[in-house]
């Protein structure tokens, strides 16, 4: 879990891409980052709410002064997504007290207003995530870019592969599909575009340390898939 509070990043760091297993609030309150992460790259300021699902990965490249970012429990009502608030510091002081409290302060505040990069490693995001089927190779074609040097610009742009992007992009969606599934796990499997229930579960293991199996038990237990 994301440690709940202020982190202070220094000017010009980076965080390597790095997966987190509960849903958590981050909230700029001074400097700013760049987010490359499972949704896209995002240009983080001042104001800017950035709230991640479970099991969302991301790397972080700090600017000029780096940053201070609030840490807050996600809450019932708010969606993964971007958006911003005008006044972070009241956040910032309600957390001081409460962290609770200052989620729902970021809840009743938020307005659209992230910035997203639209580059394109960020269009190439968007299509893994949007197409299972997209091929590598025709995508970079169609977009006037050389093969051979895609896979490795994307993957110093988001820290992964297009080829693990996409997979985590199926497992997470897979996940989600899980809570409500009524057939067994090899019908999951195939409707979520794996190649077989083995290929599912492996992957499932993978980015939550547990089997599709025990998320589902976790799942109808405690509402979530959790390690162990």
């Amino acid at each position: 879990m994301s440690a709940i509070g202020i982190g202070r990043h220094d000017a010009h760091a980076r965080l390597p891409r790095h997966r987190h297993a509960d849903a958590y609030i981050a909230l700029v309150l001074a400097g700013g980052y760049q987010e490359a992460g499972d949704e896209g790259r995002i240009a983080a300021r001042p104001g800017t709410v950035i709230v991640h699902g479970r099991w969302t990965a991301h790397q972080d490249s700090f600017g000029a002064i780096g940053a201070r970012v609030l840490n807050l429990p996600s809450i019932d009502g708010l969606a993964a997504g971007v958006g911003h608030i005008a006044d972070p510091d009241t956040a910032a002081r309600l957390a001081e007290r409460d962290p609770h409290a200052a989620a729902e302060h970021v809840r009743d505040s938020l307005r659209p207003g992230a910035t997203r990069l639209s580059d394109w490693p960020d269009l190439l995001a968007a299509a893994l995530r949007n197409d299972p089927d997209v091929a590598l190779a025709d995508w970079a074609r169609t977009a006037g870019l050389d093969p051979a040097s895609v896979s490795r610009g994307f993957a110093r742009a988001y820290g992964v592969s297009p080829k693990r992007f996409r997979l985590e992009s199926r497992t997470r969606r897979a996940l989600a599909a899980l809570d409500g599934w009524t057939g067994n796990l090899a019908g999951l499997a195939a409707d979520q575009g794996f190649a077989d229930q083995a290929h599912l579960t492996r992957s499932v293991a993978a980015l939550t340390g547990a089997p599709p199996i025990r998320c589902r038990a976790k799942s109808v237990q405690a509402g979530s898939c959790v390690r162990g």
